[in-house]
């Protein structure tokens, strides 16, 4: 059985075992982007209704069929902070938020080499942080998201996409 909630967005109930069965959500495909200047990380802060907070996070979105994550990447990167990558962005990560509920997953993209050519999306707000300061956000519970708080470790921990060019 699968009911449609929303555009793209899936109730799934599925076979478990004999007798049982399995619910979980089919929901689209989402890229992030972590961009760098300078050694510091381009972040965008804006309210989420689901926890009625406004959290910090890296730009990304939902990847529409037929495009690509990298190219997601990019477009909410300039959408959300009005910033371009020069080059295409790395692709280091690839993790699913909650396998057992859900069936999407998170690409994660790396950019160094960023130019400004717009203004942020209206709602959020820019930002420029060191990785310390991302780490006491995180601490902080301020930048909280799971996923992206997952990927700027993991990325942290691959010194190789923080320093070559």
């Amino acid at each position: 059985m699968r009911k449609e909630l929303y555009t793209g967005i899936y109730l799934e109930k599925k076979k478990f075992k004999k007798s049982q069965s399995y619910y979980y959500f089919t929901t689209p495909k989402i890229s992030i982007l972590i961009p760098k200047i300078n050694n510091k990380y381009l972040v965008v802060s804006q309210k989420r209704i689901p926890i009625n907070s406004i959290t910090y996070e890296f730009p990304g979105g939902l990847v529409d069929k037929g495009k690509s994550s990298s190219k997601i990447a990019c477009d909410e990167l300039f959408e959300e902070t009005g910033y371009i990558s020069l080059k295409k962005p790395k692709k280091f990560l690839s993790i699913y938020p909650d396998p057992g509920r859900l069936n999407c997953s998170y690409e994660c993209f790396f950019t160094d080499e960023l130019k400004k050519y717009g203004r942020p999306e209206k709602g959020i707000k820019l930002h420029f942080f060191k990785e310390n300061q991302i780490l006491k956000l995180i601490k902080q519970k301020k930048f909280s998201h799971s996923c992206h708080i997952s990927a700027f470790l993991f990325l942290k921990s691959q010194k190789i996409y923080l320093s070559d060019k």
